[in-house]
């Protein structure tokens, strides 16, 4: 069985909507993409060249990022691009209720219900299946607690518009910071595993016993 890692570009008020350009996705009117653009150094593609070339086995996609980046990544041919490489050879599942095919390279369409067929899949596959945008793809596998990891690269800019994250509906669950680092430029690096369900209490059984 496989692990889902969610890796996600995100401003510190949970936008995730269109990162890598004006024109990426404007859908609900959004007029704020490419805030991410000036927090790309060396370290920030360092990290995601790790993050694709050690972690990600196979991609996961939903309809909207999938077009984005299989009109985009098929004509990047440099073999020093890392990311490109990475992304043009590997195993990449679709989830879609309107594709009929998928062209890029490698690349398979998951029919029907996408919480039911990417379940299927993580029973199928071995090693990690990770996702990389998609927020409505996202926004399915959280309600139905589908998520075993996640890879948050949290930007210092805040929207205060666009598609969020984390939205109502999530499953509750509990999670562990395992690793945290920052980028030159302040982008936050932080990896959450899963760690069961929420466990609850009182804070003034936290602040102990007072005279």
């Amino acid at each position: 069985m496989s692990r889902l890692i969610v890796t996600v570009f995100v401003t510190l008020d949970g936008v995730m909507q269109a990162p890598g350009g004006r024109s990426e996705d404007v859908s609900g009117g959004f007029e704020q993409g490419g805030w991410q653009a000036p927090y790309v150094d060396e370290d920030f593609m360092g990290l995601m060249t790790t993050v694709f070339e050690q972690t990600a086995d196979h991609l996961l996609l939903g309809r909207k990022t999938y077009e984005i980046f299989a009109g985009y990544w098929p004509r990047v041919t440099d073999e020093n691009n890392p990311i490109a490489v990475r992304l043009n050879a590997m195993p990449k599942y679709v989830t879609s209720r309107t594709l009929d095919s998928v062209e890029w390279h490698n690349s398979r369409l998951l029919k029907g219900e996408a919480a039911e067929s990417v379940a299927q899949l993580k029973e199928r596959l071995d090693g990690v299946i990770m996702t990389q945008g998609s927020s409505d793809l996202i926004h399915t596998l959280q309600r139905h607690d589908l998520v075993d990891e996640y890879r948050l690269l949290i930007n210092p800019v805040i929207l205060g518009a666009g598609k969020r994250l984390f939205t109502d509906g999530a499953a509750p669950a509990a999670w562990t910071l395992t690793e945290s680092r920052a980028t030159g430029a302040g982008v936050q690096y932080c990896v959450y595993e899963r760690a069961g369900k929420p466990t609850y209490g009182s804070l003034d059984d936290a602040a102990g016993p007072r005279n």
